[in-house]
């Protein structure tokens, strides 16, 4: 018993200091993004756009069609139960506040986060990361703060794409190919949609999107010694970033809806 009550404290205590680590990174990447260093700009904007078209336009193959089965899915479903609900309400509350935004994260924590994890911790590994400090480059500056703001407008920008095709692209897919009675669907989702609706839905890709580079450059970035550990660091920074994910969901929604 003692020692179950031992290994709980220890589990606590090692989650909890990780949690204030993760805390920590954040704002010290902010400060220096709202900072930004004049040195080293064209650097910082290059590595930037290649991370929003590593993220962003190379995932659309994915997140476009992901996005019209999961729409055109929910549609038939739901209108097997015209007229006991409002078909377009039901999407919107769905799609926007809910499910876009977790599939997108999860897209993103499966495609760019597992890389950018891979990436930090062989530059941990081979050193590089050492030989940047050396010659007084900081890692925060050149490697992180492109990541944060690459990844985070990524995010926002998918989730804009995930809901305008889940939504209209499942609509015209319904409507083509089979004959349930969708008719006025539009029109019932242009009036059931809110502004907070959308605002929600942007702004839990913009809470994902630092969520996950945060928590991918905690453990790329942590210590290692061999190679053997990237593997590790990798799996670990996935399950986080979706488990992080799914209490930041969670949270913004009880704020804005309970």
């Amino acid at each position: 018993m003692g020692n179950l009550i031992g290994v709980l404290g220890r589990s606590t205590i090692h989650s909890l200091n990780r949690l204030m680590d993760l805390c920590a990174l954040t704002y010290r990447l902010l400060a220096i993004s709202i900072q930004l260093p004049h040195i080293g700009r064209v650097l910082i904007k290059r590595v930037m756009v290649e991370q929003v078209y590593f993220t962003a336009v190379q995932a659309l193959p994915v997140i476009i069609p992901v996005a019209l089965i999961i729409g055109s899915l929910m549609i038939v479903q739901f209108s097997q139960l015209s007229g006991q609900v409002d078909l377009g309400k039901l999407v919107v509350l769905l799609m926007l506040r809910e499910i876009g935004p977790m599939i997108t994260a999860i897209v993103v924590i499966l495609r760019s986060a597992t890389a950018v994890t891979i990436e930090t911790s062989y530059m941990r590994v081979l050193n590089e990361i050492d030989t940047l400090e050396m010659a007084g480059i900081d890692p925060m500056h050149t490697v992180c703060l492109p990541r944060l703001m690459g990844i985070t407008s990524a995010v926002v920008s998918l989730v804009l794409v995930f809901d305008l095709t889940a939504i209209i692209g499942g609509y015209a897919v319904v409507r083509g190919v089979t004959r349930l009675p969708v008719e006025g669907f539009i029109q019932q989702i242009a009036k059931g949609v809110e502004g907070t609706d959308i605002v929600v839905g942007l702004l839990k890709g913009f809470f994902f999107g630092i969520t996950i580079t945060v928590t991918c450059l905690y453990h790329g970035l942590a210590r290692k010694s061999q190679i053997t550990q990237v593997p590790v660091a990798t799996s670990r920074a996935a399950m986080d970033c979706f488990f992080y994910c799914l209490v930041i969901n969670i949270f913004v929604s009880f704020i804005f809806y309970v």
